[in-house]
């Protein structure tokens, strides 16, 4: 009787089954690695909206367009990119992902720098003009797409796997700092070229883009490929999943056999056949690779928080291209675009420092529930500012409640992946990654469309009204999953 009083394990039998921690050494690189990454990719993602105002003035056309291809790419392609990273091995999607990335921000740099500095091809060589622009913006798509491959492995295969039989809290404070460097990507890569084409040139800025992926791209590999190399655990994975793919072949090929043989006649093949050949058509269009990772998306527990996070896309009020090239319409100087975009992502990365200890006291489920209603709170001066009718202050508080929402989202994502990553079996979470982020981008992709529907600049502000309804309607959807979960109407019991 005395013994059931006595913990199952001591603490040194629970402190052997741990693995040794991770060695700091490695994690700088993964870190600045990630960052060089990272760096190129929101060069690009603030530039481009400056980009197509200025090749297309008065009209916020070509931008919306060119997100409606970026989306669109990631919305068709997402499910395949996941299914894709959870079959080939680490190193195989650390080298496509980073050769394709930054191959295609070079191209698009240089589209973009002749476009810009060539002002005739519009009016004398017009196909050629047409021709730079697709090519821009099929670049910058297959860009996006390299880039999404890369945040599927890294934050949602290795940090993982990097965590496990780790303390509890490693997978929360890699998640809080892997997140950190993006927003501070976010905030200084703006930053950077905001200044550059306020006072240097448009063309300065894509060259800029252009020679940072060509030397970047080398340090990039070296340094995760060293990550790779130097921890036991994303080797230990490369076998499993290599263990686990070649079970799963050994499996179809014995259903195979199952189906194709041991028949008593071939009248009854014929019946059989006859009789079920669309059952074996619906489930051959269940296993394509897109259409089985959406399957097994809608049966995970987090569906609801990942359907919240992604109806936060279907909005203007972010420093998107959109809001950027409206901004720019408005008069707002880049450069003072790019320093309110890097206080936005300031008030992000704070973001990533409250988490941790608002997750101690509050878990996941509660913190995001709170973050998403906080987020929708700042929104409410966006809302405000349709109403002033001086221009330069409505732009502020337009950029002040955008920079300000940002604690809550970014809060709110955090919560959303950790619930993903604790909840979603290993042999789902790269299609379910990959699905996510088809989600996001299929939302985003609906505000370029209303962004062509409503083109006009003067009429940004439906497009402010119709967001700010999107992240509503996040916020109920969010708060009915808590309700389930939690069974309790209070969200602090």
């Amino acid at each position: 009787m005395e013994g059931l009083n006595q913990p199952f394990l001591s603490e040194n039998e629970i402190q052997a089954t741990l693995a040794p921690p991770l060695s700091p050494f490695l994690l700088r690189k993964l870190y600045l690695g990630h960052f060089l990454s990272r760096w190129g990719a929101r060069m690009w993602e603030f530039s481009v909206g400056l980009y197509m105002i200025n090749i297309w003035p008065d009209s916020l056309l070509f931008t919306a367009l060119y997100g409606v291809v970026e989306s669109c790419s990631i919305a068709l392609f997402g499910p395949i990119i996941g299914n894709w990273v959870d079959k080939v091995s680490y190193i195989e999607v650390l080298r496509i992902w980073l050769l394709t990335q930054n191959l295609s921000f070079m191209l698009a740099g240089g589209a973009v720098f002749i476009l810009l500095t060539d002002s005739s091809l519009k009016s004398a060589q017009f196909s050629i003009f047409i021709g730079l622009i697709i090519l821009v913006n099929v670049s910058g798509a297959v860009g996006v797409l390299s880039s999404l491959s890369g945040t599927i492995l890294v934050e949602r295969e290795w940090i993982v796997e990097m965590s496990k039989n780790q303390p509890s809290d490693v997978l929360v404070e890699l998640n809080s700092v892997i997140r950190r460097i993006d927003l501070s990507c976010k905030l200084l890569a703006p930053v950077f070229t905001g200044l550059l084409i306020s006072f240097v040139s448009l063309g300065a800025s894509s060259l800029a883009l252009l020679f940072w992926n060509v030397l970047s791209v080398f340090v990039e590999y070296w340094l995760l490929r060293s990550v790779y190399q130097g921890i036991p655990a994303l080797n230990e994975r490369r076998k499993t999943r290599t263990q686990t793919s070649c079970s799963e072949n050994l499996l179809v090929s014995s259903y195979s056999a199952e189906e194709t043989g041991g028949l008593p006649s071939q009248m009854e093949t014929s019946l059989t056949v006859a009789k079920c050949w669309h059952e074996k058509l619906f489930k051959r269009i269940l296993k394509a690779p897109a259409i089985d990772a959406w399957v097994v998306y809608v049966k995970q527990t987090t569906v609801l928080p990942g359907i919240s996070l992604s109806l936060l896309y279907f909005t203007v009020l972010s420093f998107g291209t959109l809001m950027t090239a409206a901004l720019e319409w408005e008069g707002v100087p880049a450069f003072i675009i790019g320093l309110a975009r890097g206080m936005s992502a300031v008030v992000g990365i704070s973001a990533t420092l409250v988490y941790p200890m608002v997750h101690s006291h509050l878990l996941c489920l509660r913190t995001g529930l709170w973050s998403i209603w906080s987020q929708w709170c700042f929104l409410l001066l966006c809302v405000s500012s349709i109403w002033v009718h001086n221009n330069q202050i409505s732009a502020w508080m337009l950029m002040g409640g955008v920079a300000a929402s940002r604690l809550g989202l970014w809060m709110f994502d955090l919560s959303v992946i950790q619930q993903m990553q604790e909840s979603v079996p290993d042999s789902d979470r790269c299609a379910v990654g990959g699905v996510q982020n088809s989600l996001q981008s299929f939302m985003d992709l609906m505000q370029y469309v209303m962004g062509i529907i409503i083109s006009n600049p003067q009429e940004f502000w439906k497009l402010i009204i119709i967001s700010f309804a999107s992240v509503t309607v996040a916020s109920m959807l969010y708060s009915f999953h808590t309700q389930r979960i939690s069974k309790s109407p209070l969200p602090l019991q």
